[in-house]
């Protein structure tokens, strides 16, 4: 196997690919990316067995062949390279040479047939979507997926169609988003699924680079998506999420808009003297103000204010700054409103310019 190829292009297709590879992998085939030069187009391959990134560019290629190469060492050899400058790479019995300009390098491989492939048979559901509706259903909506390992089923992003509209839900237990968007015809009967995150991670940085459309398929184990040259494959997580709708509290009938730009602020500012990640800040709403206070024995008092829409009896609540800014960081440029019960019940929290998304908030005590 010989070929030659410029940067860009290089870096571009090893980017996509060696972000899922585990730098510290027992296992030594999985420290590696496969490579494939066939006909004027090289094919790269990074895996962890639970998911798997293929893409492919163009390359001037010499002899077609294929072998595999550590991710982590090519991916900073060629992100260090000169910008523009054309690689050339060559295997040579059981090394790579990689050479541009006056700089070589040798790094070992292993035999491609070695190199572990998913298999999930057939994905009987397929359909094709947006990307810009994709990305906005993960965008509202990944913010709020569980890290805790221990309720696995947390460990991703809940997509269903339901009423002709395709929704996204991620929930940790203390809060959950809910995104939805008009959905394609094709995905009326596919099953309930749940895409972990690190395959969330991987497609939304996809997202954010492409207009076009994706082609999703799936079954109940195993999803693909196919965005241009480069294809996703994950493993589903195999859990039940739970009923979410009972979670969403009904006949919340206090509320409040606000500018959210203006909260965020306050809150990143009164949350400094928080002693900690998880410390509640407590909010006082009456006469058209919103009162952001905290007080930790160790550092101090702070607090802010900030002009609201409000009519309704004051309320003081207590809320963990970093959720609340989670929320803010999706609404951005808009308005926030506030759906209230009382001080010890969800709050509900809607983006004036986004209808298709909502998020719950649990309350702390202050």
């Amino acid at each position: 196997m010989k070929f030659s190829i410029e940067k860009n292009n290089f870096i571009n297709t090893l980017g996509s690919t060696q972000s899922v590879v585990e730098r510290r992998n027992t296992i030594p085939i999985l420290n590696n990316i496969m490579v494939e030069a066939k006909s004027g187009i090289l094919s790269i391959t990074g895996t962890d067995m639970d998911i798997a990134i293929f893409a492919s560019t163009e390359i001037q290629s010499v002899s077609d062949g294929s072998t595999t190469i550590p991710a982590g060492p090519l991916f900073d050899i060629i992100k260090k390279l000169p910008e523009g400058a054309q690689i050339s790479v060559e295997l040579d019995d059981d090394n790579i040479l990689i050479s541009a300009g006056r700089s070589q390098f040798k790094l070992p491989s292993l035999p491609a047939d070695e190199f572990p492939v998913m298999t999930g048979g057939e994905m009987p559901f397929s359909f094709e979507i947006g990307s810009n509706e994709l990305l906005d259903l993960i965008e509202n909506t990944r913010f709020a997926i569980s890290n805790e390992e221990t309720r696995y089923y947390l460990n991703g992003i809940y997509f269903h169609e339901i009423d002709g509209v395709l929704r996204a839900v991620a929930t940790d237990g203390h809060r959950l988003a809910k995104a939805e968007t008009v959905a394609p015809s094709a995905t009326k009967g596919m099953p309930g699924i749940i895409v972990p995150k690190k395959a969330i991670n991987e497609l939304y940085k996809l997202l954010e680079q492409t207009d076009s459309d994706v082609q999703v398929n799936l079954s109940e184990n195993r999803i693909k998506f196919q965005l241009n040259s480069t294809t996703i494959t994950s493993k589903l997580v195999d859990g039940t999420f739970p009923d979410y709708k009972r979670v969403i509290p009904q006949g919340n009938d206090i509320k409040l808009r606000v500018n959210c730009n203006l909260f965020s602020e306050a809150v990143e500012r009164v949350a400094t003297l928080s002693d900690s990640k998880m410390a509640p800040i407590k909010v006082t709403i009456g006469n058209g103000m919103l009162k952001l206070f905290a007080s930790t024995p160790q550092l101090g008092t702070a607090s802010d204010e900030v002009e609201v829409e409000y009519k309704g009896k004051e309320l003081e609540i207590g809320f963990n700054a970093r959720y609340l800014n989670d929320i803010a960081n999706q609404i951005k440029n808009s308005e926030m409103i506030f759906e209230l019960k009382d001080s010890s019940s969800p709050s509900i929290i809607k983006n004036t310019d986004n209808k298709n998304a909502l998020y719950v908030l649990m309350p702390m005590r202050v």
